[in-house]
């Protein structure tokens, strides 16, 4: 194992990843207040328009764990450049689409950018610092960034709509990728695997990206399919059979995509679960309550950005209280409380009225979900690389990502299920469109609410016996650990 060279600043190496992984997670939302504008201009149907979002998460959530694994195997800032080169050309794609093939090409090529890029960034931040209170300051700011970059993302949005065309929101990546790009060989440090006669898992990265995607677009395009309908069922059918094909290649090939001997470190379980619920929960929660200030409430883009800032600004105020509480206590408690103040939050939505206003139906439950992910985002963050080898962490860190964002495509698919649905059910039943409207998101927040709250019993089970930060830092296996390349 080797360390970072004494001559790297690494902080300001930070600082350039910290900004990229902020980039992409920002893209993931900013679309969505912009969506009307795009239809209008592009002439866009109705299903054109959720490929829009749906060809992002696709190839974001389905190339996570590929991603992970090519940053350990062949160079974390060769694949980290890789991924900016495709995200940035992929945005100016974007930005100079004038019709919906372009636009949606784009966005696919941007998640691939994306899922290249994140485990990359997230491997060497945890290979620059060392497992303690160091790494957690780090993973604490980064952990504060993942949190506000979902809302921050409506803002920019709603602000760059508004003034300056649907166009700047794919346009404001083009310069900074560019920047990150420039400056990455000069202040990110390098590392690799070497090990002789290591292969690349071909079938298990087939198998295990392609049951992904299947898996993701069956639960993105549900709600407009049905999911009783023919094509759904298929699809999910098809990606469990594909998903568990990949788990018999991965216990039984020499050098497999995903070692299952991972799982074996109960923080690093616990850490994936608890983040597949709060994407499940909290991006599900951003994607209805925009909506329902949307539809019911009738506010623009920009009002609906502004409102958002309330749990941003709570969430970065609170993030370095949750690092030292992450510190001191270890990271198991602190991602309870802050699933149970995300839950909370979304449970207390269930009381927004037709005519409600944000001061006294809104503001209340955006910060308790704000505060709760500041204490989140931040432990699962920790947790995820708790004991993970230095070999591995590009492996982890795709992997936690992985979960949140297929947490994610479930939760917006089951919010946007019920919401409809609930809607529906009241409509016929006689009441009028904004109350129908109303009723099926007070059935939406239930339903996110209990898969917030799932997640504190399930993380504290997990991780009961979890060993302490040093015996968990010993291989899982008996494997000799192949040794790193450190270069600059």
């Amino acid at each position: 194992m080797t360390s970072t060279p004494r001559n790297i600043n690494r902080w300001r190496a930070f600082a350039l990843l910290a900004t990229a992984y902020f980039m992409t997670v920002v893209d993931f939302t900013i679309v969505n207040v912009s969506l009307p504008t795009i239809a209008r201009d592009l002439h866009l149907s109705a299903t054109g328009l959720q490929w829009v979002v749906t060809a992002y998460a696709l190839t974001l959530g389905g190339f996570l764990l590929f991603g992970g694994r090519a940053a350990d195997l062949l160079g974390r800032r060769r694949m980290l450049m890789l991924g900016l080169t495709l995200f940035t050309a992929a945005s100016l794609s974007c930005a100079l689409a004038t019709s919906d093939a372009v636009l949606i090409g784009g966005r696919a090529v941007q998640g691939l950018g994306g899922a290249i890029m994140l485990p990359a960034a997230l491997s060497i931040v945890m290979n620059m610092f060392k497992e303690g209170a160091e790494r957690n300051k780090a993973l604490g700011i980064w952990g504060g960034l993942g949190a506000a970059a979902g809302t921050t993302g409506l803002i920019a949005g709603g602000i760059l709509t508004k003034y300056a065309g649907w166009q700047a929101i794919f346009y404001v990546n083009v310069p900074i990728g560019a920047v990150a790009l420039a400056l990455a060989p000069r202040i990110v440090p390098d590392s690799r695997l070497v090990a002789p006669g290591r292969r690349f898992d071909a079938l298990g990265a087939i198998m295990g990206t392609g049951g992904l995607v299947l898996l993701v677009d069956a639960i993105s395009q549900a709600p407009q399919y049905g999911w009783g309908a023919t094509r759904t069922i298929v699809l999910l059918m098809a990606s469990v059979a594909v998903l568990i094909a990949f788990l018999v290649i991965e216990s039984r090939v020499k050098d497999p995509l995903l070692p299952l001997s991972i799982f074996r470190l109960r923080m690093v379980a616990g850490a994936n679960v608890a983040g597949l619920l709060l994407g499940g929960s909290f991006f599900a929660f951003v994607f209805a309550g925009t909506l329902y200030m949307q539809q019911v409430l009738h506010y623009s883009a920009l009002q609906t950005g502004a409102a958002w800032l309330a749990a941003s600004v709570t969430s970065m105020a609170l993030a370095a209280i949750s690092q030292l509480l992450v510190t001191r206590i270890g990271p198991r408690l602190v991602m309870a409380i802050g699933m149970t103040l995300i839950g909370t939050g979304i449970i207390w939505a269930t009381r927004v009225p037709v005519h409600g206003h944000f001061l006294a139906n809104l503001l209340g439950p955006f910060l308790a979900a704000g505060a709760g992910t500041a204490f989140s985002f931040i432990p699962i963050s920790v947790a995820a690389l708790a004991g993970v080898t230095e070999h591995q962490s590009g492996l982890a860190s795709g992997l936690l990502n992985t979960s949140t964002q297929i947490g994610g495509a479930i939760g917006t698919a089951i919010a946007s299920s019920v919401a409809a649905s609930g809607a529906h059910t009241l409509l016929r039943a006689g009441d009028a469109l904004p109350t129908a409207l109303t009723g099926g998101f007070h059935q939406t927040f239930w339903v996110l609410g209990a898969i917030a709250l799932i997640a504190p019993p399930a993380v504290l089970v997990l991780t009961r016996r979890a060993r302490s930060p040093k015996a968990v830092a010993e291989p899982v296996s008996g494997d000799a650990q192949p040794a790193l390349a450190t270069r600059i």
